[in-house]
């Protein structure tokens, strides 16, 4: 029979108890700081209240350029897996140059390069409607900067999402994939009910990272004189030489978009686990 005695409380298994998260409750006292100093002092909320109006500006640009690039970082990374040689080449092309290129630099050529081109294109592409009469000649002045800023870092963040996604399709067990066509399974299908569904879960963390890199990134756009958040804080702080203050507010803007989007992706990667052990457990 199996010993009936107890162990003593040294032999115990004892549940391993989570790290205290230190690094949070210093960034929550940090952010209890800035919201004391943007009530009190009047200063800081004269300023929270001029920059508040960029917030609007940064969300939109980076929702829709993220947007966007998880779109287009799709098909380049089908391109990447396709089986035609002339196609996969192309995407890698695609990936490597615009990898190669600093978010600035490409910033700037969307801007006053590619956009004239743009613009040259619509207006010969609109060519017989314009010699109707019913529209008039488009111009570069009418092609606004945020838009140029979107399609920049739709540009340059679709080939780092590619990258994401096609890792993401690789990581599918090949076994799985075989045996959806042994039963019979269009390609469509299997990506669709076998590789699509597993990928999901490997790319989903790695794509919450790059949309708060991307917001980071969105203060680039102020160099085009876009009223994002650091653009509102460069005019008011060149306005008022109240620098310390201005950067302070930009920096804790910017601070709550990241940190809360980081934790939304921390609790996403914690869930994904979760589920993962569940399913292996079963």
């Amino acid at each position: 029979m199996p010993d009936a005695t107890p162990q003593p409380e040294a032999y115990r298994p004892r549940k391993q108890r989570r790290p205290l998260p230190w690094w949070l409750l210093a960034t929550a006292l940090l952010g209890l700081l800035g919201l004391w100093a943007i009530t009190v002092d009047a200063d800081y909320a004269l300023i929270f209240r001029a920059l508040s109006g960029g917030i609007g500006t940064t969300l939109f640009v980076t929702a829709v350029a993220f947007t966007l690039a998880v779109l287009l970082g799709a098909i380049v990374a089908l391109a990447r897996n396709s089986k035609l040689e002339p196609v996969r080449q192309v995407a890698i092309f695609y990936t490597e140059i615009v990898r190669g290129v600093p978010m600035l630099v490409l910033l700037f050529y969307i801007a006053f390069v590619g956009a004239p081109a743009i613009v040259e294109g619509v207006n010969w592409v609109l060519t017989p409607l314009r010699e109707l009469g019913l529209i008039g000649k488009l111009t570069v002045r009418q092609f606004d900067f945020t838009w140029r800023a979107i399609i920049a870092l739709t540009i340059s963040y679709s080939a780092f999402i590619a990258e994401i996604f096609r890792a993401g399709i690789q990581s599918v067990d090949q076994g799985h994939v075989e045996a959806a066509r042994a039963l019979g399974l269009s390609r469509w299908h299997t990506f669709r009910f076998v590789i699509a569904p597993q990928a999901a879960r490997t790319v989903l963390p790695p794509l919450g990272n790059e949309l708060v890199a991307m917001i980071k990134d969105s203060a680039l756009v102020s160099a085009l004189g876009v009223q994002d958040i650091t653009q509102l804080g460069k005019v008011y702080s060149a306005s008022t030489f109240k620098f310390f203050e201005t950067y302070n507010i930009v920096a804790y803007l910017y601070l709550v978009l990241t940190i809360t989007l980081s934790l939304a992706v921390r609790w996403l990667e914690s869930v994904l686990g979760k589920a993962d052990r569940v399913r292996n457990q079963h």
